[in-house]
């Protein structure tokens, strides 16, 4: 391309500021503009890095999202399991100790890939309800149950009902910290054992501020706020509970939830006899195939007359473990291990304790933009459904595409272990964007949290991603040149 008199560019692009050369310069600050212009006209220019498309000013934003590159840097996991989720105190798992609903899952992690356990660096797991102590206690014996050498530690983390998401980004954060290489997060509840109840006595101080004593609400007592505040009807309740027990009833019928379950040998105690019999759990037990709108319209409000949120609208009280096996991209390809998916971004954040349940709705579009992402690059979502009432609000309020999410049912159907939610939604999400390849590239997981807050986070579809698969449609051109046609 021939070089331009530069006086001349800069009369006819005066935004680009660009000063006349000096003598001796030979146009050289000329042919830098051409070259900056070419650049991005350039398949490899700074437009597409290495292939990878990304928006710029100069592609007046015909793509509108970023692409990531891969670095050995990442972290990335290569494995996720779960228990079954089983109703608490007449389930499955209602005589099995959190312990061992722990272990087999740590156990899966690391067999599967066949990693030494001795070189993980720490597994953090998220628990709720037990005392901390304890907790931390039963969490430990889990390790040495799953064969995991003494040398490795563990601790746990609570922050209520994202605990198991924000295990998996705690144990990510070291890992791109340096801290360690490869490193276990998850989660553990016995809601069985453990019961939700604030135990002790009652600060009075609560009585100087309302946010203080919104605290102590009963979950129930928030969903009624959010239903009545925002308007969410009980039959949109009723409707978004019933498509969770089909959708969870289908994903069971057609195997879809066999690559990340792990069936948990345990007993069955007869509470008459005290007899105990050897079982096998490998179903998830909460899930009602037959539901139906009418069956659920005859339930009683719970937590406020002539209220909308009902036993059948609401999460299940549940038990249940899970575990994700995390490591930095360029161990797990020495390795030759699969990659599962790529953790690209984390965030919790604040909302009003009285309607803790809009929490996604923040932390969603916040995880998305710290990943260099919009809502419209996400193709699925696990958002728990704590209850009917919150989980309509938060999809209605993003306009998320409803079949984008929880697309093999949720909470209301399957469970929600308050610790374990995170994880288990992790390794859901991630199997199910394996499921379906190349069109899935980006998922979010997310929830609200107790006392007001919300959490997601934004994972990457990892191996054999398409690089070229996943352009947006441009809806409006931008032509570069005026002569375009």
């Amino acid at each position: 391309m021939p070089v331009r008199n530069p006086q001349t560019f800069q009369k006819e692009n005066s935004a680009l500021s660009f000063s006349p050369p000096t003598a001796g310069s030979d146009w050289r600050q000329a042919e830098i503009v051409d070259e900056v212009i070419l650049g991005h006209l350039r398949p490899e220019g700074p437009g597409a890095h290495g292939g990878r498309v990304e928006g710029s000013v100069c592609m007046a934003k015909e793509v509108q999202s970023r692409r990531f590159e891969d670095h050995d840097d990442d972290v990335v996991i290569v494995a996720a399991y779960r228990t079954p989720l089983c109703k608490a105190k007449r389930g499955g798992f209602k005589d099995t100790p959190a312990e061992d609903m722990l272990a087999p899952v740590l156990r899966a992690v690391v067999e599967s890939t066949g990693i030494n356990p001795a070189e993980i660096g720490d597994i953090v797991i998220g628990s709720v309800l037990a005392p901390g102590a304890q907790r931390a206690t039963e969490c430990r014996m889990a390790s040495f149950f799953a064969g995991i050498p003494e040398t490795v530690p563990l601790r746990t983390v609570n922050r209520q009902c994202s605990s198991g998401l924000q295990a998996i980004a705690d144990v990510a954060a070291a890992i791109k910290s340096g801290y360690y290489e490869i490193g276990i997060g998850g989660g553990v509840e016995s809601m069985t054992k453990d019961a939700m109840a604030f135990d002790g006595d009652v600060n009075p101080k609560i009585q100087t501020c309302q946010q203080a004593a919104d605290c102590l609400l009963p979950m129930g007592v928030t969903s009624e706020n959010v239903a009545a505040r925002f308007k969410v009807t009980r039959e949109e309740q009723d409707k978004a509970a019933l498509v969770s027990h089909q959708r969870a009833a289908a994903a069971t019928a057609e195997g879809r939830f066999k690559d990340e379950i792990i069936p948990v040998q345990t007993k069955i105690v007869d509470p008459k006899t005290g007899e105990e019999k050897p079982v096998v759990i490998s179903v998830d037990d909460g899930i009602r195939p037959n539901a139906t709108l009418g069956d659920l319209a005859k339930l009683k409000a719970v937590f406020k007359k002539d209220g909308s949120t009902t036993a059948g609208n609401s999460s299940q009280v549940t038990d249940g473990a899970a575990a994700v096996l995390l490591m930095k991209r360029g161990i797990a390809a020495k390795r030759g291990l699969p990659i599962l998916g790529v953790f690209r971004s984390f965030v919790a954040v604040g909302v009003d304790p009285a309607i803790m349940g809009v929490g996604p709705a923040v932390a969603i579009p916040a995880a998305v933009k710290q990943a260099g992402l919009e809502l419209s690059d996400i193709d699925l979502y696990e958002v728990n459904e704590a209850f009917g009432s919150q989980f309509v609000y938060c999809a209605k309020v993003l306009d998320l595409d409803m079949e984008k999410v929880n697309v093999n049912g949720g909470a209301m159907a399957i469970g929600h272990p308050l610790g374990t939610t995170g994880a288990r939604a992790t390794a859901t999400l991630l199997h199910e964007m394996k499921r379906r390849g190349k069109d899935c590239r980006y998922g979010v997981v997310s929830m609200c949290i107790g006392t007001g807050m919300g959490a997601a986070a934004v994972f990457e579809r990892g191996s054999s991603v398409d690089q070229y698969a996943y352009a947006r449609p441009i809806s409006q051109h931008n032509y570069l040149s005026r002569d375009a046609k």
